[in-house]
């Protein structure tokens, strides 16, 4: 890739903390972002809209190549717009994420959004999260972490997430949904969820948020691809 605008890739599970701690950086450097989950959860949501099978590749890989979305950043969050309406809540609920999960294993789909995550590379500088980020998306990233924390950790953080919306959710089957879909993106055959051979392995299980920032940003200076801040 001849852009020269650095990335930062945060790859890792579900549940891990990747979207929250990718935006919180991107605003802190004042760089882009990319939330290619969002990207793979609206191929999904879309699907399901038009009546798309989950299981033909075809006919999803279109729907992914013309995928009307806008992301409308704002002060603590990102809006996204499917189609023109609000699908920010929709694209997050676990039916839509474990759609999203089937759809990211089929080759034509993940073709399709390939070059459309690469065009968010722009100056000062991009925070791509993802589960490919830095093993196929942006392969000669400067900066490549792999965020992680252990299932059970994750599906208490989701679990509160869950509460705090005002939504009743087992623990014990979100525990059990976590695990299916590591094991899914894990054994995909196509970009599976993997560190990058040269990133760095961060468990977030018992670091706060601001921590992680404060680490990922340090990172950034030292090596030259960021000011301190």
């Amino acid at each position: 890739m001849s852009d020269s605008a650095p990335v930062l890739t945060i790859d890792g599970p579900g549940g891990a903390g990747k979207g929250t701690i990718s935006r919180l950086v991107a605003a802190r450097l004042g760089w882009h972002l990319l939330d290619s989950g969002a990207l793979y959860r609206l191929t999904a949501l879309a699907a399901v809209k038009h009546e798309v099978p989950l299981d033909d590749e075809p006919a999803l890989a279109r729907v992914a190549a013309s995928l009307e979305v806008v992301f409308v950043a704002e002060n603590d969050a990102t809006t996204v717009l499917l189609e023109g309406r609000d699908a920010t809540t929709a694209i997050r609920t676990e039916q839509v994420g474990d759609a999203a999960s089937r759809v990211a294993a089929l080759p034509a789909v993940r073709e399709a959004l390939l070059q459309r995550q690469r065009d968010f590379r722009q100056a000062p500088g991009l925070v791509a999260d993802g589960r490919d980020m830095g093993t196929v998306v942006f392969t000669d990233a400067p900066l490549k972490i792999f965020l992680t924390a252990s299932a059970e950790e994750r599906a208490r953080r989701r679990h509160l997430q869950l509460r705090e919306a005002g939504v009743d959710a087992s623990l014990s089957s979100l525990l059990k949904e976590i695990q299916a879909r590591d094991a899914r993106d894990m054994q995909r055959s196509v970009a599976p969820l993997k560190p990058a051979i040269d990133a760095i392995t961060l468990d977030t299980t018992r670091l706060t948020i601001p921590e992680v920032v404060d680490r990922l940003t340090e990172l950034l200076t030292e090596r030259g691809l960021a000011s301190a801040t």
